[in-house]
């Protein structure tokens, strides 16, 4: 498979997650990281559109490889309805050089996993897909994903107030989204359910957790983590990490408050 592909392949992630662009992976689908639902608009994605010549589902993912008449693509997103013969708009999102499909047990010299994909002439919605809407990963990507030897849950349908007892010196996570700027670079201890998770995205694991405090109209009930301790989507677990505030992965993805390589502990 030959890709003559004119865009850069350099997405910057600073996360320690992945340095640089192009890194050879083994996973199996890999979903790009969830916003918090608390960030600045995303820029509006450069698109290609074209003829789909293969497709194929693995993981809850759709893969097309789309012919523009220029040159041959692949993308993946969350999975939706294609045939072949179908002409789709993939937004250039998210590019992974030498990445490795263990589910489909297929290589692709690069690939894009896009936030949406739709039909040419639909209206992309402007931007980014929503924090949880799709977006790249198998079977993983929370909303997302598979990924690198990872793999995916569904969504919990949330916490009630009360449920979560907050740990001793710790803090809830509504009080973490009030004094975030106090707490930026502080280390802080909080408890809650994961109510998504994403394993083995870009080297790390994604979760968020919700411990019943804050408000979901304006994100602050909702706590983003990366930890490379692997839980489930429903456990309990006691996070300990620094806070980190607008952080910038690329391609529109920041989360206005987040706790970077956490150590996190199950009940």
């Amino acid at each position: 498979m030959k890709n003559s592909m004119s865009f850069s392949l350099c997405l910057v992630l600073t996360l320690t997650v992945l340095a640089g662009c192009g890194g050879n992976t083994a996973d199996t689908d890999l979903a790009p990281p969830q916003n918090d639902g608390s960030t600045a608009p995303a820029p509006a994605a450069q698109t290609i559109s074209g003829e789909v010549m293969e497709t194929m589902d693995a993981g809850g993912y759709t893969y097309i490889l789309v012919d523009t008449g220029a040159e041959q693509i692949w993308a993946a997103s969350n999975q939706f309805e294609v045939a072949v013969g179908d002409r789709m708009t993939v937004p250039i999102e998210s590019p992974m050089a030498d990445f490795r499909s263990e589910t489909l047990d297929r290589s692709f010299d690069l690939i894009y996993f896009a936030s949406r994909i739709v039909p040419e002439g639909t209206a992309l919605g402007g931007g980014l897909g929503s924090p949880h809407g799709g977006a790249m990963g198998e079977g993983m990507v929370s909303d997302h994903a598979p990924a690198m030897g990872g793999h995916t849950t569904a969504a919990d349908a949330g916490v009630d107030a009360g449920a979560i007892e907050t740990p001793e010196g710790g803090l809830t996570i509504a009080s973490i989204w009030a004094d975030r700027e106090a707490l930026a670079g502080q280390t802080v201890v909080v408890s809650g359910k994961v109510v998504k998770y994403n394993g083995g995205i870009m080297g790390t694991n994604w979760l968020h957790i919700q411990d019943g405090s804050g408000s979901a109209a304006d994100g602050t009930n909702d706590l983003t983590i990366t930890s490379a301790t692997a839980v489930a989507v429903g456990d309990i677990v006691t996070v300990t990490g620094a806070v980190t505030l607008n952080k910038d992965f690329g391609s529109g993805y920041r989360y206005a408050t987040i706790i970077l390589d956490a150590e996190v502990t199950t009940k």
